[in-house]
């Protein structure tokens, strides 16, 4: 009971400070826990980086870093001859990035522009140096009947000159087959997965076996419909997107083994895959 005479204590109505500067404790500790594991994940980005760079040189493949050259200014000022480990590594997009190897890929591009004005005026052959390297589109049109794996008779004198003017460049080639989305189904083919890789791997056996490529150059692969550069809603963009693209890598060789030479050597010996006929359109 309250005393005669003494008075009640007046309400604290500032009492929610209390809570308030807890509240932001809590929030100032929180975003402090933030930022330290932010900064554990870049000192772990860093240790990784740092050991692939010094993966790299172990190997070879990378310049010794400078102490005014960051690792990947050094691997971009790397040479695509230098003598480094028997193994192939592709860098793509940081090679392409090389001057180097980009003006490399532009004289090889100046070159078969001079070689195929005519087809290129005829818009059966396409150049460009694309995110991968140097692009050599071949429209269908220009080279295949529809649903044939097999090139126009009239058409092996263009391909002779690609293979010609590729072989004594020190690139790795991809030759990649692609249609549309119209279903294909006949008697060689059930699918354009089917079209597609047909196409890619007879002009990479008319590489190895006609044009003395080496084979570990050289790789072929069947895309489909999947990778269109144009609408297959409209004929045109269909016809651009039946093309065989022969695409010169901007790789990083090392040293390998001598180039076999297909025209000496027994056909078992470079591929028996390779050798075995494809059927031809006629069949």
């Amino acid at each position: 009971m309250k005393q005669k005479g003494q008075k009640g204590h007046a309400p604290n109505h500032e009492r929610w400070l209390v809570s308030y500067a807890d509240f932001i404790t809590l929030m100032f500790a929180f975003f402090v826990v933030m930022y330290a594991s932010s900064k554990a994940d870049m000192k772990k980005q860093a240790a990784v980086a740092q050991a692939i760079n010094d993966a790299f040189k172990s190997l070879g493949l990378f310049q010794s870093v400078s102490k005014d050259q960051t690792p990947k200014a050094a691997a971009l000022s790397a040479s695509p001859d230098a003598q480094v480990s028997p193994v192939n590594v592709v860098l793509g997009e940081q090679m392409l990035a090389s001057p180097e190897v980009r003006q490399d890929l532009e004289r090889i591009k100046k070159q078969l522009e001079k070689l195929l004005s005519n087809q290129i005026a005829h818009h059966v052959v396409a150049l460009r140096i694309g995110r991968d390297g140097l692009v050599i589109s071949l429209r269908e049109a220009g080279f295949y009947d529809s649903g044939s794996a097999t090139p126009h008779p009239d058409s092996i004198r263009t391909l002779d000159a690609i293979a010609d003017a590729l072989r004594p460049t020190p690139y790795d080639i991809r030759i990649e087959g692609h249609t549309d989305n119209v279903p294909i189904h006949n008697d060689q083919f059930d699918s354009n997965w089917e079209l597609s890789t047909a196409r890619a791997t007879r002009l990479a056996k008319m590489f190895i076996v006609a044009h003395h490529f080496s084979p570990v150059r050289l790789s072929a692969s069947g895309y489909a419909e999947f990778h269109p550069v144009a609408n297959n809603a409209t004929p045109d963009g269909r016809s651009q997107n039946r093309r065989v693209d022969i695409i010169v890598l901007p790789s990083m060789t090392i040293p390998r083994a001598p180039a076999m030479n297909v025209s000496q050597a027994r056909p078992e010996a470079v591929n028996a895959a390779l050798t075995k006929p494809l059927p031809s359109a006629s069949q």
